[in-house]
């Protein structure tokens, strides 16, 4: 009779200096993006973010931290406010949502539309 052997998976970790070298339990991450086309971004008037006073919302971009800080400054710019980037929303101060919208669609983000009251 033979004499039963445990079997053992080859997926333990293993030391190893090489640079290159990735664990299987390590996940890459996507570093893809979705073109400013196909994205569904919404643009909203809210009122309840600072202290009743009125702040222009955007949501919906799925975009890099860095791009997205990149995009908020463009807009503070054009619209001559201040504004901040907070969990993946842009929020500008102020009602701009019209002008906001009409920028949005010239930097290519064809399916940007006002949401809310």
């Amino acid at each position: 009779m033979s004499k039963n052997r445990k079997i053992t998976n080859d997926l333990g970790f293993i030391f190893s200096t090489h640079d290159s070298f990735k664990s299987f339990f390590e996940e890459e991450q996507d570093a893809t993006e979705i073109a400013p086309k196909a994205q569904v971004v919404r643009v909203q008037l809210d009122t309840k973010l600072k202290a009743g006073k009125s702040a222009t919302k955007i949501m919906g971009l799925n975009l890099s931290e860095e791009k997205m800080n990149d995009l908020a400054k463009q807009l503070k710019q054009k619209c001559g406010v201040g504004g901040s980037v907070k969990e993946g929303h842009i929020i500008i101060q102020g009602d701009h949502v019209n002008k906001i919208i009409g920028m949005l669609i010239e930097m290519g983000y064809k399916n940007t539309k006002r949401t809310g009251g």
